[in-house]
């Protein structure tokens, strides 16, 4: 089974681009995501420096762009599997069919912009902890009034938050860690960048998903996700909740992944992966695909371990939807865990002609609040999830 995977923010190199605007009709694909995303993606591509390709509102566009163009002159058809990390999860939901390319690169445009204006209100970061025992790390991290933002594996954690406690953070490691404080404009993936979820969730909520083609992975836990609409939630509740690629790694060895493609700009998650599981016997044959000169490997290694896409496996769990748009409150007796009967009251959403309730369609356990109180919320959006049915 072959898994193609799609990096995130961090992953760009000056130039990388160029040797793909060789290709027919390269460029001209570009220069149409360009006037999607806003931001000139061929000069980025190809002539940005450093600084500028990690500002975030030209970063974000710029990555899920480059993962698309590789990822078009590939058989697809072929491919199982697919996630992306923290924005590189826009191309894999386009890769998996969840989203069209421009729907992709519209919303990474939008997420870049938006979470670049978060981080501006106040002086936040983020900081690589490397090594040391991960439960201690946390206790750090909580007694530092931070958050955890990325746990990549391999023993390397992101924390988060305001620019003086990470200071303090650094300053006194927990036993047997390195801190390694990362050039970024602010703490993302924590919920600082709350205004910007807000804002790509307002836009968010006119695209309309498809269910995914291929088996699709959520970096919020490493679960498949099965329906396009709670895809699209995750896509968007992303921007404030940490990015679990640990789990996503160990998916893929549970899914029974024999083979990996990284797409452009390729190179760190095959890091990831490959420290992740070193001396398991478990690491996956990798094709790292950063110029078109790599393509032949790419294909194949699709050759090779790929197959027809198939029936994508059920989704372990049902969503409740709401009904109509507005702010949810979810039910205050309910708690994760719950017993949910079918019929059964689940929150309400308060919109300008009044409240709508959001009942349950199954009988299961509450496995997963979706929305919280007071979050913004469009007609068919998942609010909570509904697991293990009861007999």
């Amino acid at each position: 089974m072959l898994a193609v995977l799609s990096p995130g923010q961090g992953s760009q190199k000056p130039g990388f681009l160029t040797p793909w605007l060789e290709l027919p009709g390269a460029e001209a694909r570009l220069r149409w995501w360009s006037a999607l995303a806003g931001v000139d993606l061929v000069r980025l591509g190809t002539e940005g420096d450093a600084d500028e390709i990690r500002d975030t509102a030209r970063t974000q566009p710029l990555l899920v762009a480059a993962a698309l163009l590789a990822a078009e002159r590939l058989p697809l058809h072929d491919v199982r599997v697919t996630a992306g990390h923290s924005v590189g999860e826009l191309a894999a939901a386009a890769l998996a069919g969840v989203l069209s390319a421009e729907a992709a690169v519209t919303l990474a445009g939008v997420r870049g912009r938006e979470m670049a204006a978060a981080c501006a209100l106040e002086p936040t970061g983020m900081s690589a902890v490397m090594g040391g025992d991960p439960d201690e790390i946390l206790a750090a991290v909580e007694a530092h009034e931070l958050h955890l933002a990325n746990s990549n594996g391999a023993n390397q954690l992101v924390v988060a938050g305001a620019v003086d406690r990470l200071a303090k953070f650094a300053a006194n490691p927990p036993a047997g860690t390195k801190v390694i404080a990362l050039k970024v404009a602010g703490a993302f993936h924590t919920p600082y960048m709350a205004p910007a979820e807000r804002a790509l969730a307002a836009v968010a909520a006119g695209i309309v998903p498809t269910d995914p083609a291929r088996i699709l992975l959520s970096d919020a836990d490493g679960a498949p996700v099965g329906n396009g609409r709670e895809m699209l939630h995750r896509l968007v509740r992303q921007v404030t909740a940490p990015v679990r690629w640990d789990r996503c790694v160990h998916r893929l060895v549970a899914l029974g992944v024999t083979a990996v493609i990284e797409l452009a700009p390729a190179g760190t998650l095959a890091g990831l992966i490959k420290r992740e599981l070193k001396g398991t016997g478990q690491v996956p044959e990798i094709v790292t695909l950063n110029t078109p000169a790599d393509l032949p490997a790419a294909r194949d290694l699709i050759a090779r371990h790929g197959g027809p896409a198939g029936p994508v496996p059920a989704t372990p769990f049902r969503v409740v939807l709401a009904g109509a748009a507005g702010t949810f409150t979810p039910a205050p007796e309910l708690a994760e865990g719950a017993v949910v009967g079918a019929g059964q009251v689940v929150g309400t959403v308060s919109t300008r002609t009044g409240s709508v309730e959001v009942t349950a369609h199954d009988s299961g356990l509450l496995t997963g609040w979706l929305a919280q109180h007071d979050d913004p919320v469009a007609p068919g959006q998942p609010v909570a999830r509904i697991g293990g049915q009861l007999s």
